[in-house]
């Protein structure tokens, strides 16, 4: 019997780095499906079209996107009970100690700052994706939170 696609969706304003992000994730895996949003609205927007059965595996989320940035969507993500069970990852450039405490502590799984290298990208994602499939209750901890900075 054939492995479910596991479902990802990429929210991100930064044309290059969906492109990339989606290259790589080809690269990873055919079992993989991509969906991608532009703004923070849009991701809200679409997830609340979403029947709970269709609803992404994974989210990731850049933090500063137009509309709505990626800490705002993270809270209302939270917040609502049809998603807050879905793994959130912030994928940004930026990298602020506070800020990454700060998404830490309202319920964002990991923090990955965008790598320039493709190679890297591919590894760290390969790495996401192993921890946030494990079976492990405590697959998010404070010491595997941040994958790379």
């Amino acid at each position: 019997m054939p492995e479910a696609p596991i479902q990802l969706l990429l929210a991100d304003d930064d044309q290059d780095d969906c492109l990339l992000f989606s290259e790589a994730i080809s690269e990873l895996s055919s079992i993989i499906q991509l969906r991608m949003v532009h703004d923070g609205a849009e991701l809200l927007k679409f997830l609340s079209e979403q029947d709970t059965n269709q609803l992404p595996d994974i989210i990731f989320l850049d933090l500063n996107m137009p509309k709505k940035t990626g800490y705002e969507c993270l809270i209302e993500i939270r917040q609502d009970n049809k998603f807050k069970h879905i793994p959130v990852v912030i994928f940004s450039t930026s990298f602020d100690p506070k800020t990454v405490s700060k998404l830490q502590e309202n319920g964002a799984d990991h923090y990955i700052r965008k790598p320039a290298d493709f190679t890297i990208l591919k590894n760290v994602l390969k790495e996401v994706l192993a921890i946030i499939q494990s079976e492990d209750p405590e697959r998010t901890n404070k010491d595997n939170f941040i994958l790379l900075s």
